[in-house]
């Protein structure tokens, strides 16, 4: 984390929002600027996350619309889940992982290599969070398909994955482009370990499957400590949260509910809830939980045994795959 005075400035992957924002004062941060030599005049009004920020031009589209909205893309799928109180989570899962935790009013230091965000701005009161990028998730099931050809269509990895029991002792560690939180080492490289004469590719479709699964417990358990507030279940949303065995995975691994909304497109529903309340077409977050709607909710399930030795697999394998590459940078 970047450090300014008394507050501190994080979520350098959305800098055009917060690298320069001080997160105490939510306003730019003089001594970033000076550090930084960017004139303050340049940079954009800092406005809240809902009501009426602006409106268009009327020769633009025929009338003055007003703009009622506006946050990242993660923000507002923490929005559209309903995560409205501290504790709260969801991850998005698509390509990578992207897990957010609502801390409430106040932002909480990581100690644990995670980033902290402003997470939405409405009726004078900030909500805080706690953010982890993972870099690969759904990228590792387009490896399976594209690289290696173990399949047609990355949907088929479910099936595949579920032939089999378990992944009989192979750990994946998914490290394609590196790590990203926790650990953030760029030097990492993806392994798989434990292979024996009788793998096949359903044991190396379902160790990927877990390997999705046990980098969300890294970040969820880097939350819990730096937040102080244990998880009670984890709202999921993006493309892969429609495989039920990823889900079912997760939910043992973490050892609460993990909860699926019938949308699972919820960054544009987070945009639209903070839209609308912005111009009262909607009246509290209230309004917003009663359009919330369960799809499935995964109880977690398993046997202890199996599941802490795979845990206890996945540590010492991502152990092993940190700092491999030490081949010096390009250029």
């Amino acid at each position: 984390n970047l450090t300014s005075g008394d507050g501190y400035i994080t979520d350098v992957t959305n800098a055009s929002r917060t690298m320069l924002v001080d997160l105490e004062t939510q306003q730019w941060s003089p001594e970033l600027l000076e550090d930084l030599a960017i004139p303050a005049y340049i940079l954009p009004e800092i406005v809240p996350s809902s009501g009426e920020l602006s409106r268009t031009s009327g020769d633009l589209l025929g009338a003055e619309v007003p703009i009622s909205g506006i946050a990242g893309d993660q923000q507002a799928a923490l929005f559209g889940q309903c995560c409205f109180s501290p504790g709260d989570a969801k991850n998005t899962y698509g390509t990578g992982s992207f897990l957010l935790m609502n801390t409430g009013q106040r932002p909480r230091r990581s100690r644990h290599r995670l980033l902290t965000t402003i997470a939405w701005q409405r009726d004078d009161q900030t909500t805080y969070a706690l953010e982890g990028s993972i870099f690969v998730s759904g990228s590792a099931v387009q490896w399976l398909r594209d690289g290696l050809h173990l399949f047609e269509d990355a949907s088929d990895v479910e099936a595949l994955a579920a032939s089999v029991p378990s992944s009989d002792g192979v750990t994946f560690v998914p490290a394609l482009t590196g790590l990203g939180a926790p650990h953030w080492d760029p030097t990492a490289r993806g392994a798989i370990l434990g292979i024996t004469r009788g793998t096949t590719a359903a044991h190396i479709a379902r160790a990927t499957l877990e390997a999705i699964a046990l980098q969300v417990r890294d970040v969820i358990n880097a939350m819990a400590a730096d937040s102080g507030i244990p998880l009670r279940s984890l709202r999921v949303d993006g493309g892969a949260a429609r495989n039920n065995l990823l889900m079912q995975i997760q939910a043992d691994l973490l050892g609460v509910p993990v909860v699926r909304p019938h949308n699972v497109e919820t960054t544009a529903t987070g945009a639209a809830y903070l839209a609308g309340l912005g111009c009262e077409l909607w009246q509290s977050e209230a309004d917003l939980e009663a359009l919330w709607e369960i799809d499935r909710t995964f109880e977690p399930s398993g046997d202890s045994a199996a599941l802490r030795e795979i845990q206890e697999r996945w540590d010492e394998a991502v152990t092993r795959s940190l700092r491999w590459d030490t081949s010096p940078p390009p250029g």
